[in-house]
């Protein structure tokens, strides 16, 4: 693979000089880091990187190539790659296409040669900076970087518009699509869920006329305060009715619906490292997650919600039940896509509560 000269700009004026790989075009978007080892096919094709380009701390990334069995959505929309160093080979006997290949099929650029740990540092004391991989770092590059504005309409552009059917033999479950990982629906499927997955503006009324055993709010990108109101509306008269989980951005929406506040977090959490106390149990996992806002503490009506889980690095909390009603929700990936495995007891959860209410009709 042969490699040219490009650039990683950033939004506070400094510049790094690597090797291109993937697509040729130049491409702008917000910049985080994950931490995962494993799992990048996962990581790149996750809506929840909608407009976002991806640091990877893993040393070298694309050593396993690409296979049809670790997409999570069929059109990647994440911005944009940087590594450290790029294979060129891969003796994976599933793959399908190298990581180059993907990227370019995909139109998203990669920048090897980067060195990610110093990226990383700085990425840890400046949240939220914007970036861009560019031909030629000079003052235009830089002047097109920090004009752009990138729209607060993420869900929209990544949910699906219309509804769909993703059918089993089991349990009837709605799924809400505010930027639906496909990890959720392999593990219903596992279950025999008969899943209806529908649009995130779709109303309380619609989804209760599908006779659910229960809803799932699924994970998405984004700020959930971008939203609007009436999403929480919808939210606060289906936890009334039928058994509910809210599932990372569905997890930040429920707190939102009652009553709690979000806020932006100090350093993002991507990556699949993390510890998470599970506290009635006091056991410990460790789960996949990707988020940039969590839930304040200090606004949770005590009287309402149950905090259920903590993450064991910072205290932010990863889950959440309601005292009256069969919901709760977790801010982490219970699906085991990229991993780890340990967090899939969560669907067993909501299916029990599922159950509960199919055995009622």
């Amino acid at each position: 693979m042969q490699m040219t000269e490009r650039y990683l700009i950033l939004s506070d004026g400094t510049a790094y000089k690597g090797q291109a790989f993937g697509s040729p075009a130049t491409t702008s978007g917000t910049i985080v880091f994950n931490t995962s080892v494993t799992g990048y096919q996962e990581i790149i094709t996750d809506p929840i990187y909608h407009n976002q380009i991806i640091v990877f701390t893993t040393p070298t990334i694309g050593a396993v190539g690409v296979n049809h069995e670790s997409y999570e959505s069929i059109l990647p929309t994440a911005k944009g790659v940087v590594v450290r160093e790029v294979a060129e080979v891969s003796t994976n006997r599933q793959r399908s296409l190298s990581l180059d290949q993907f990227l370019r099929v995909h139109n998203i650029p990669g920048i090897s040669g980067i060195d990610t740990r110093q990226l990383v540092r700085k990425l840890r004391t400046h949240n939220g900076l914007n970036a861009s991989i560019v031909d030629v770092a000079d003052e235009h590059a830089f002047d097109q970087l920090n004009a752009i504005v990138l729209t607060n309409q993420q869900v929209s552009q990544v949910a699906t518009p219309r509804p769909y059917a993703n059918p089993g033999m089991g349990h009837n479950i709605v799924v809400m699509d505010f930027g639906l990982k496909s990890g959720i629906l392999r593990e219903l499927a596992v279950r025999d869920a008969n899943v209806t997955v529908v649009p995130y503006t779709t109303t309380a009324d619609d989804i209760l006329n599908l006779d659910p055993d229960g809803i799932i709010l699924s994970s998405g990108p984004g700020d959930p305060r971008d939203l609007g109101k009436d999403i929480l509306t919808t939210i606060k008269t289906l936890e009334t009715r039928v058994p509910l989980l809210g599932i990372g951005l569905g997890h930040e929406l429920f707190a939102l619906a009652n009553g709690a506040t979000i806020q932006r977090l100090p350093v993002a959490h991507q990556g699949m490292n993390h510890p998470i106390r599970e506290i009635i149990t006091n056991q410990i996992m460790y789960a996949a997650q990707a988020e940039e806002y969590g839930v304040d503490r200090d606004s949770i009506n005590r009287d309402q919600l149950l905090i259920t889980h903590i993450d064991l690095i910072d205290g932010s909390i990863q889950g959440l039940r309601h005292r009256d009603y069969p919901a709760f929700s977790v801010q982490f990936f219970p699906d085991a896509a990229p991993g780890p495995w340990e967090a899939t007891q969560v669907f067993d959860d909501f299916i029990e509560l599922t159950g509960i209410r199919g055995e009622q009709h």
